[in-house]
């Protein structure tokens, strides 16, 4: 593999590892600070991409599509949140399993309804379009580099609203103990809803940003949230610095096992052999990564000390 395509690949790694933390970063609040297991929370990513799609067809313009879908995400999570979400708190995590996994068939079926089983294209924003120069000969887009800028300056505000600020204090708290929490006064149902509602908000906003590099389609959201459980068990649960630092690396092994695993079979195996085996390969580093961190930490990276 060259220089160029090598950084190519690693640049790929930060920008899948920037959506899963946007993704990521609401789940691990959601059950930190809940203990709610929320498998529909890729739902709202796909969500996110089709409101973005929505929005781009009805405006004209991706950046009309971004400021119209990221409050629709947040109004349709806070719905959701009270409609059915809010009714499974008190549930066993096996009845929120099987209810989130039911919210997901719905949701599927419901943007098939609307919008057709076929891919829907959401065009990116004229002024990042083209690339920018990282040698000679070699270009980047400039939409993927806003991915990760976006995703940097998000994870920077997260790091000030959760570490500096009043509602962050809290936040911490009911992640680390939430029922002293509660018996502190502090409005526990509502600092749920505010949670559940900032975690709808960054999975849109994260399929917002992918839509214009991915196909809008039902199920996207389904992938990308198992490599979200696997940021948030390597991280540590209700850690956001964890998730950041976790979704980098399972992000960056995630594409370089992709491109390098085939590339290090053809040392050993011929071409055809080496390409199925070195995918197959590529599969697993990720799950492998992540049963090295918890032999050595099983609590995560970066845990939340709880009292």
């Amino acid at each position: 593999m060259t220089t160029g395509l090598l950084l190519i690949q690693l640049l790929n790694g930060i920008q899948l590892g920037i959506l899963l933390f946007l993704v990521a970063a609401g789940l691990t609040l959601v059950f930190g600070v809940m203990d709610f297991i929320n498998l529909a929370h890729g739902v709202q990513y796909m969500l996110g991409a089709y409101l973005a799609a929505f929005f781009a067809a009805a405006t004209g313009s991706f950046w009309g599509a971004l400021a119209l879908s990221l409050p629709a995400a947040l109004l349709f999570g806070l719905v959701l949140e009270w409609l059915v979400f809010r009714h499974l708190y008190a549930r066993d995590h096996l009845q929120q399993v099987l209810a989130t996994f039911g919210v997901i068939l719905v949701l599927n079926e419901g943007v098939k309804a609307l919008f057709g089983a076929a891919p829907l294209q959401v065009p990116g924003p004229d002024l990042l379009a083209g690339g920018v120069v990282l040698m000679p000969g070699l270009l980047y887009p400039t939409y993927r580099i806003a991915i990760i800028a976006a995703g940097l300056g998000v994870g920077l505000l997260l790091w000030w609203l959760t570490g500096h600020t009043l509602a962050g204090m809290r936040l911490r708290a009911g992640a680390s103990n939430a029922a002293m929490v509660a018996a502190l006064g502090v409005d526990i149902r509502k600092l749920f809803m505010v949670v559940f509602g900032l975690g709808a908000m960054l999975a849109g906003f994260a399929g917002v940003m992918a839509a214009p590099i991915l196909s809008v389609e039902p199920g996207m959201g389904d992938n990308l949230l198992v490599l979200a459980f696997v940021v948030i068990v390597i991280g540590g649960t209700g850690s956001v610095s964890g998730a950041f630092v976790a979704a980098l690396i399972v992000g960056i092994v995630e594409t370089l096992g992709k491109s390098l695993a085939p590339e290090l079979m053809r040392l050993f195996l011929d071409a055809s052999a080496a390409r199925q085996t070195g995918a197959a390969l590529a599969s697993m580093l990720v799950y492998i990564a992540m049963a090295a961190v918890l032999a050595l930490r099983p609590a995560g990276l970066f845990p939340v000390r709880s009292s």
